[in-house]
């Protein structure tokens, strides 16, 4: 069987801002067409950065990456001091296929509308990006990234920051472009069960600059887990529609009755 091609590689890469504090080194990944890879680890282990380095906005202290340069980067939030449309932001992401100067044609307007149909919100077009919610916004970002005609996606805990019902909303457009338009996916989050859900691979971005990186089921462990946060965590079997496994972190703190959780 063959296997998908590589969208984006890196090979043997280390990054340090000051070359004494390491955010990752000897780093080997590729983000293959069809899959997902989520990337996990603690505050300022360095998941940001290595997004840098993968979308080519930072260049690694050492080691070799193959750019892709249909890689689209998905932020966390919008920053913009106007109010544009939804439909002008998602147009932004046509950028390398309009010339300098130059105005959106229809065929950039229609991939603008494409990509909002295919994120669900293309009936939000005509309205303010600041008037969405937080769920509304990030699948705008998306749509922004598809619009580019992208290969690869890259996004910054795309689900950190909202409710679970929108969490499911996003995580299930991941799998479907995943699936459908075979496009290489990598996000970072804090969460192990949106690993568990939806990514093939994972990468662990563990304490002294060391990574984990592998299959998703060879990788997501108690014990790799309890070594990424230093909180033990516990995996379950679950019943019911979706994955059939979580993790469960075991918080020292006792309930407000005094016992164990």
């Amino acid at each position: 069987m063959v296997s998908d091609p590589a969208r984006l590689q890196i090979d043997a890469a280390s990054q340090s801002y000051d070359g004494e504090r390491w955010q990752f080194r000897d780093l080997s990944l590729d983000l293959r067409a069809g899959e997902i890879t989520a990337i996990l680890g603690p505050n300022g282990r360095g998941k940001s950065t290595l997004l840098r380095v993968l979308s080519g906005l930072l260049k690694p202290t050492s080691g070799r990456l193959g750019l892709n340069p249909r890689t689209g980067f998905v932020p966390q939030e919008f920053s913009g001091s106007f109010p544009y449309s939804v439909l002008d932001v998602v147009l932004m992401g046509r950028a390398r296929h309009i010339g300098l100067f130059q105005m959106p044609r229809k065929g950039d307007v229609e991939k603008a509308l494409e990509a909002l149909s295919v994120t669900g919100m293309a009936d939000y077009a005509p309205r303010s990006i600041d008037a969405l919610s937080g769920g509304e916004r990030q699948l705008v970002l998306i749509a922004r990234a598809l619009a580019g005609e992208n290969e690869v996606l890259l996004l910054d805990e795309p689900a950190s920051a909202l409710d679970l019902r929108n969490q499911d909303v996003v995580l299930s457009l991941l799998a479907e472009l995943a699936d459908r338009q075979k496009l290489a996916i990598a996000f970072t989050t804090h969460q192990p069960n949106h690993a568990v859900i939806v990514a093939d691979k994972v990468l662990l971005m563990l304490p002294q600059a060391k990574t984990i990186f592998g299959r998703s089921e060879d990788v997501m462990t108690e014990a790799n887990l309890e070594a990424l946060y230093g909180v033990p965590v516990q995996s379950v079997r679950l019943s019911g529609e979706g994955s059939d496994k979580a993790f469960v972190p075991l918080f020292r703190q006792r309930d407000r009755k005094g016992n164990r959780p």
